[in-house]
C-alpha cells in the first residue's frame, strides 16, 4: 500500500516554488484542452500570461482588477489559516456595493469629499453584516460555514437583482437593471492619471500591510495558526474557538465589503447586475495560490488579474470561450493544491493488510 505521511519539517524552498509548479502543470494541462478544442496554443497563452504585460494600459487595467481581489483574499485567508472556511465573500461583495450605493442613490445630490470615504465604510459594514449570519449559525447551532455562507450568495444575487429592478431602478435608464449614474463626489479619485486605477489599490495594499503584521507579529495571528493546526492545543491552552469563527467571517466580511464598495465607486459609478463578477470566488484560489501568507497573496493577486485582463484579450484575439478561461483558472488551484500535497506529505510503501 501507498500512503501519505506528513514531512517532520517541509521544505520552505519547495513552497516557494509550488505555485510556479501549479502555473506550469496548469498550462500543460490546459495545453492538451486547447488543442482538443482547435484553438492554437501559442496564440492563447500569449494573449492569456503576456498580452496583459506588453502594454500600460493593459497593465493599468491588471492593477485596477487587483486591488478587490487582493483585498478579498487577505480577508479570507485569515479564516482559511484558522480552518474557518468563508466561501461566501462573493455575497458579502455584492451587499458592500448595495450599502454603499445607498448613499448616492437616496442623495444624488449631495456634494462634499465625504461622500466616497462614506461609502468604503458603509460598504465594509454591509459586509460584515452580511457574515454575521454564519458566523451565529456555525457558534450557536454548529452549522457548517461553507454551505450557509455559499447560499448567502445567491440569497445576495437575488437582492440585488429586487433593488435594480424594483426600487432602486433608474427611471430614465432606458429600462436597463441599473440604479442611477453617481455623483462626482461619490467617485474614488484617481490614483494614476490616464488610467482607471483608483486610490482603492493603496487600501488593498494597506490591508496586505496590515494581515502581515496581524497574521505574523501579533499575538492574535498566532492563536489563528494554533488553532487551525491543532484545534485541541489550541482549546487546551484557552484559545476560544467561538472568537476565532467571529473573527475570521467578520474580518472576511469586511474586506469583501470593502471590495464591493469600492467597485461601484470606482470603475463602475453606480450599481449593476454586473457587479457580481466572481471576484468572491476568485479570491478562494488566489488566497490559496499564495500560501495564506500576506506576501505570497499579493503576487497571486496580480497573476489572477493578469488572468482575468489575459482572458478577455484570448476571448477576442484566439476565440476562446470564456468557460476555457474558467477551466484554467480552475486547474490553476488544482494543481497548486496537488503541488502543496507533495511538500508538506511524502508518499510511503507500507506492507501488510490495512488497520
Amino acid at each position: 500500500m501507498i500512503r501519505l505521511v506528513r514531512r517532520d519539517r517541509a521544505s520552505r524552498k519547495l513552497a516557494v516554488m509550488a505555485p510556479l509548479l501549479a502555473l506550469l502543470a496548469a498550462i500543460l494541462s490546459n495545453l492538451i484542452l486547447f488543442v482538443a478544442m482547435g484553438k492554437d496554443p501559442a496564440a492563447v497563452f500569449y494573449a492569456l500570461l503576456l498580452e496583459p504585460f506588453l502594454s500600460w494600459s493593459s497593465f493599468s487595467e491588471v492593477l485596477l482588477k487587483t486591488g478587490p481581489l487582493l483585498l478579498i483574499a487577505q480577508g479570507l485567508a485569515i479564516g482559511f489559516r484558522a480552518k474557518v472556511f468563508n466561501i461566501g465573500a462573493e455575497g458579502q461583495f455584492i451587499l458592500g456595493a448595495i450599502f454603499a450605493s445607498a448613499i448616492p442613490v437616496y442623495f444624488p445630490q449631495a456634494t462634499g469629499g465625504w461622500i466616497w470615504p462614506a461609502m468604503l465604510v458603509m460598504g465594509a459594514i454591509g459586509g460584515a453584516l452580511w457574515a454575521v449570519v454564519p458566523a451565529f449559525w456555525r457558534v450557536r447551532l454548529n452549522a457548517n460555514e461553507i454551505l450557509v455562507t455559499l447560499m448567502m450568495s445567491l440569497i445576495a444575487v437575488q437582492l440585488l437583482n429586487y433593488l435594480l429592478l424594483g426600487p432602486w431602478k433608474d427611471p430614465m435608464g432606458f429600462n436597463f437593471p441599473q440604479s442611477v449614474m453617481f455623483q462626482y463626489d461619490a467617485m474614488i479619485p484617481l490614483l494614476l492619471p490616464g488610467t482607471r486605477v483608483n486610490v482603492s489599490l493603496l487600501l488593498a495594499f494597506v490591508a496586505a500591510l496590515l494581515a502581515w503584521v496581524y497574521m505574523q507579529r501579533s499575538f492574535g495571528g498566532y492563536q489563528f495558526l494554533v488553532g487551525g493546526l491543532a484545534p485541541k492545543a489550541a482549546t487546551y491552552a484557552g484559545f476560544s474557538q467561538s472568537r476565532a469563527i467571529w473573527l475570521s467571517l467578520l474580518i472576511g466580511g469586511f474586506a469583501a465589503g470593502l471590495a464591493g464598495a469600492a467597485e461601484v465607486a470606482g470603475p463602475i459609478g453606480q450599481l449593476q447586475r454586473s457587479i457580481s463578477t466572481g471576484y468572491g470566488y476568485a479570491a478562494i484560489i488566489v488566497a490559496y495560490l499564495g500560501g495564506l501568507h500576506p506576501i505570497g497573496i499579493v503576487a497571486s493577486s496580480l497573476l489572477m488579474a493578469a488572468l482575468y485582463i489575459g482572458g478577455d484579450n484570448a476571448m477576442v484575439s484566439a476565440d476562446l470561450p470564456v468557460a476555457a478561461v474558467r477551466v484554467f483558472q480552475g486547474s490553476l488551484l488544482v494543481c497548486y493544491l496537488a503541488a502543496i500535497t507533495f511538500v508538506r506529505y511524502r508518499l510511503v510503501r507500507t506492507s501488510g493488510a490495512p488497520s
